[in-house]
């Protein structure tokens, strides 16, 4: 072989002069600063979307218009099940949107949902959003796919939230395996729903498509236990105005649970407990189960694309 040759098949090993500036999982490695914290649209996404941004605007402003009083309902995790269970039983209390857990550690979720008559709690249709941990998620994921559960709720969709970094209170720190190389940081919800519900054609129950699956924290927006993005994602889905929310967790003073219009919240550490199921029906009959469709909002949503015949 010539050294000619040679020449012509030498491969180098030596680094680009110019390093790719977006490669933030090698900046993660080098510096510590994890990708989620160079995303620059995480406050407002749709930015330079003007017909997504005022679809986001005329929404928000069409939910804040009917909503409930926000009811917060202070009860110890033990207590759980036999309040529900007596509002099932004796108030005939019903909700169409029930969310279980927040982005917190060492929630009972699983115990929760063994022992509440959760078929009785949520309406047909209906939806169902449960907030773990990924470590928990799998737990869960048993439960979901079992043939009990399966014949009572269809798992739908799965959302997914990312705290900034490992300061922010909602990384899930405590229950990291420690022979694991890879921290698991992130929080999935199981989004079920009871009945047979279609976009296309039940536009009264569930709405607009203008949420993405995945989320992150936003910079110096933390407000308590609960990100406002995850009621603001079960508000936007559905029209439904009957919505309970479940922490079977404790959060502390330093993460409290605040009241959120339009929700009933049960958590141990709520503010307010505020709570009485005949005012609550009294509000939802004058209210309405669902929130009116609205043409311009009809015409600015997302729509699922009509099937041709």
């Amino acid at each position: 072989m010539s050294n000619k040759d040679r020449k012509e098949k030498h491969v180098s090993f030596k680094p680009a002069k110019e390093s790719h500036k977006n490669d933030y999982s090698n900046h993660y490695i080098h510096v510590g600063s994890l990708p989620q914290s160079h995303v620059s649209n995480v406050a407002n996404p749709i930015e330079g979307y003007p017909k997504l941004e005022k679809l986001f605007q005329m929404k928000s402003e069409q939910i804040a218009q009917y909503t409930t009083t926000p009811f917060g309902c202070k009860v110890d995790i033990d207590q759980m099940v036999p309040t529900i269970n007596y509002w099932i039983q004796n108030e005939k209390l019903i909700f169409d949107v029930v969310m279980i857990g927040c982005l917190t550690d060492n929630q009972f979720i699983y115990p929760l949902l063994t022992q509440l008559a959760i078929d009785k709690l949520v309406s047909k249709p209906g939806f169902l959003f449960i907030w773990a941990s990924a470590q928990k998620i799998n737990e869960l994921n048993r439960l979901v796919n079992s043939e009990g559960w399966a014949k009572q709720f269809r798992r739908s969709e799965e959302l997914v939230f990312v705290p900034i970094d490992k300061n922010s209170p909602f990384f899930p720190g405590l229950e990291q395996d420690d022979h694991s190389l890879i921290e698991k940081m992130q929080w999935h919800c199981w989004m079920c729903i009871t009945g047979t519900v279609r976009r296309s054609t039940d536009g009264h129950l569930i709405h607009c498509n203008i949420d993405t699956d995945l989320s992150i924290e936003e910079k110096g927006a933390r407000d308590g236990a609960v990100p406002s993005h995850l009621y603001r994602v079960a508000e936007n889905f559905s029209t439904s105005t009957r919505r309970l929310h479940i922490i079977p967790a404790r959060t502390g003073t330093e993460n409290p649970v605040r009241l959120r219009p339009g929700w009933v919240i049960m958590s141990p550490d709520i503010m307010l407990d505020n709570f009485v199921p005949a005012r609550y029906k009294s509000e939802i009959d004058k209210l309405g189960y669902n929130i009116p469709l609205k043409n311009e909002i009809q015409q600015l949503r997302p729509k699922s694309p009509t099937q041709k015949v």
